[in-house]
């Protein structure tokens, strides 16, 4: 699963032209990564400094709620908890917590929130560890906490009724650049971009006849090139990929990218999926699951879903890229 210190890049590109149209910009750090927020310049007055303040205040809420590095953040106090617990949480944690549930359940168990031990286990997570391979006993205690039988949310009610880790790093960034954008509707804003950590949504055009255009990286750990170009409008854009968060053992590349079903970083040929959708926490989550998937079931829940995917695979003689029917689509609009 994608990590806060773990981001797959998709890149925003400035389009080349003669006169590029004035843009305000916003950027800075939050949750381990950097984050830009871009709009055409509206009258005369900036607005970047009256919104920049209440973007900051926003990322670090959401941050203190659902960090796993904070020892302090909402999560790491209910991960924690002795089980049985039972624990309020924010209105914006509980949010996240009931879609992750959802999406558990619509993925099929490819996205889990609870695989958290496994991926810590691996060298991945907060609790870094010397990368070795971990002993049979220990993946076997690891995988025993893998589940979201025993998570329940009422309202803003958690519990947990056996030992659970939650780790909400493939969905939160998502989240997070969707209340940015919110907070950019709110002043009146219609044309803009936001972007944490290669996730991003794009609203309106960069200018009257340039639209955004974001790229997706090729799934390359050697070198940092596009494979991609996309011109977006009116949708959320998240990629993930096996390329840049891994470490090598013996020969042997172990992604960071856990299937909960076999505890062990995944082994497939497929290595980026990027995700149109109308929210980005929502292309945030099932570009993670479907990565966890592998190529042949990522296609098919594409197509069975209508879900707007874009898969890069590895071959023997390089990369090979398939768009879903409902992505193909969205490109002819």
């Amino acid at each position: 699963m994608k990590y806060f210190l773990a981001c797959i890049l998709i890149i925003q590109l400035i389009a080349c032209s003669d006169q590029p149209p004035a843009l305000e910009t916003i950027s800075g750090y939050t949750m381990g990564t950097s984050y830009t927020v871009k709009w055409p310049q509206v009258g005369e007055q900036p607005l970047a400094e009256t919104i920049s303040p209440k973007i900051d205040s926003k990322l670090k809420s959401i941050n203190q709620q659902m960090s796993t590095y904070q020892d302090d953040s909402e999560l790491s106090v209910f991960n924690k908890l002795d089980a049985p617990a039972k624990m309020d949480v924010s209105n914006e944690l509980a949010q996240v917590l009931k879609m992750s549930l959802s999406l558990n359940a619509y993925t099929q168990g490819y996205f889990d929130i609870s695989v958290g031990p496994v991926v810590n286990l691996w060298g991945f997570g907060p609790d870094k560890q010397p990368l070795k391979m971990p002993s049979k006993e220990e993946m076997e205690q690891a995988k025993s906490q893998i589940g979201l039988g025993v998570i329940s949310l009422q309202d803003t009610s958690l519990e947990k009724t056996a030992q659970r880790y939650l780790d909400l790093s493939a969905i939160a960034k998502g989240y997070a650049v969707d209340k940015v954008a919110e907070i950019l509707e709110s002043h009146g804003l219609s044309n803009y971009l936001v972007e944490i950590g290669g996730e991003m949504r794009v609203k309106g055009r960069k200018s009257d006849d340039l639209a955004w255009k974001v790229a997706v990286e090729k799934p390359d750990e050697s070198e940092r090139t596009v494979q991609k170009i996309f011109k977006i409008t009116d949708a959320a854009m998240a990629t993930s990929g096996d390329y840049r968060n891994y470490f090598e053992l013996d020969g042997v590349k172990y992604s960071h990218t856990i299937d909960p079903y076999s505890a062990m970083p995944v082994k497939h040929s497929l290595a980026s999926v990027t995700i149109i959708d109308e929210t980005c926490a929502r292309a945030d989550a099932l570009a993670t699951a479907m990565l966890v998937m592998g190529a042949e079931k990522a296609k098919a829940f594409a197509e069975q879903n209508q879900i707007k995917a874009y898969l890069i695979e590895r071959t023997l003689e390089g990369f090979t890229e398939y768009s879903s029917p409902a992505f193909e689509s969205w490109q002819t609009m």
